[in-house]
């Protein structure tokens, strides 16, 4: 089912640069969906656009039919999406549990326990934590809201290769057992490699790579 759609999307920098040119696509729920390309391609903006983090230049995004422009932007990001940052954007004098709990629709524990982290650590301020236990709680955080869309932002950049497998298995079990469309921006081919659907950013446009 089409949960986000892109619809003759174009969208340029001030000083002029075109990032995305007429890009159309379908997102659909119960997929995950990894997008890639080179630095500066737009990938980053594209996720932006999709989030309601900003608006294209010209065409619409859709969620479910309707144009989040016209349905309103925050309303959208309320309700519509979960993001998961690089930077793990947490609230650092709370702990891990009252983190997810700005967001949670369900208990927080399961999810965190389900992510690795240990009922000690989940007690903890998240600056004792390590980087990589860190991005399991903005993870976990996304996982608890009731939001149908999870955009990731470079979800394993900064985690060891052991790490990063379990954190794409969780999102991809989110996708499948879970009913949400998880679109993950990245530059690993480790992760397209797990995405039933890989996109590529060339020169503006968005195309489907062959699996």
């Amino acid at each position: 089912m089409q949960t986000l759609a892109l619809k003759n999307v174009s969208y340029a920098y001030e000083k002029g640069k075109t990032v995305l040119s007429d890009i159309s696509t379908e997102l659909e729920t119960g997929k995950m969906y990894a997008i890639l390309g080179p630095s500066g391609s737009g990938k980053t903006t594209l996720l932006s656009l999709l989030g309601g983090l900003d608006t294209p230049r010209q065409g619409s995004i859709l969620f479910d039919g309707t144009d989040i422009a016209e349905t309103g932007l925050e309303h959208h990001r309320r309700n519509h999406i979960s993001l998961i940052f690089q930077s793990y954007n947490l609230i650092d004098y709370m702990t891990p549990v009252e983190n997810v709990l700005l967001t949670a629709k369900v208990d927080a524990v399961p999810i965190l326990e389900r992510l690795g982290l240990t009922r000690d650590e989940i007690t903890r301020n998240v600056l004792k934590l390590s980087g990589g236990q860190q991005q399991r709680v903005a993870i976990a955080r996304a996982l608890a809201s009731d939001t149908p869309v999870i955009l990731a932002d470079e979800p394993t950049g900064n985690l060891d290769a052991d790490t990063a497998e379990e954190i794409i298995a969780v999102l991809k079990e989110s996708a499948h057992a879970f009913e949400k469309c998880v679109i993950v921006v990245t530059h690993s081919s480790e992760v397209a490699a797990q995405a039933d659907v890989v996109l590529e950013i060339k020169r503006g446009h968005l195309k489907v790579r062959e699996m």
